[in-house]
């Protein structure tokens, strides 16, 4: 699927569904640390390409994160070779490589993974077609990240998740 060496995207959305199908997997990643990361770009600019999944490797256990539509995720386990290149690319204006460039995620490489957490959107309008969707955070002790629905794309923030969200400690209830 769109050329990445391994990638099979097994969409599910909402809480529950996340939770059951990944969450002893996501919270197996706690006291690991981040030793690497890989997005797609384009070599002709450098934009990342949020359509494609966010790579994650905790001491050689590679999480693989891809959000579409308005609240489907698909969480990947040591699927996606990145040392591979992108093939049977659609566009011909643009040339998509694995990077392992990010001035949001390169401040935590290296660092212990203290925590996984589901955040749930939940935004004070009823009429939010994305209501429901799941995004990922990771906590370590110098801060934060989560990879979120950006609406059929991925979206990395740093820092506390905003009110909207409701976080869902894995193992555990909402906190």
């Amino acid at each position: 699927m769109m050329g990445i060496s391994g990638f099979q995207p097994a969409f599910v959305a909402g809480l529950e569904a996340v939770r059951e199908e990944h969450g002893p997997g996501l919270a197996a990643l706690g006291g690991r640390r981040l030793t690497r990361f890989a997005l797609v770009r384009f070599v002709e600019d450098g934009d990342w390409y949020a359509e494609c999944p966010v790579v994650l490797d905790f001491d050689g256990v590679q999480v693989e994160i891809c959000h579409t539509k308005f609240d489907e995720l698909s969480i990947g386990w040591n699927s996606i070779d990145t040392t591979t290149a992108i093939r049977g690319w659609e566009y011909d204006e643009f040339t998509p490589a694995w990077s392992g460039a990010d001035e949001r995620l390169e401040p935590f490489v290296g660092l212990e993974l203290r925590e996984v957490a589901l955040l749930e959107w939940r935004p004070s309008s009823r009429h939010d077609m994305a209501e429901g969707s799941i995004a990922v955070e990771f906590v370590f002790e110098a801060g934060r990240f989560h990879i979120a629905n950006a609406l059929d794309e991925n979206s990395i923030d740093v820092g506390d998740a905003g009110p909207e969200f409701v976080r869902h400690r894995l193992g555990g209830g909402a906190t």
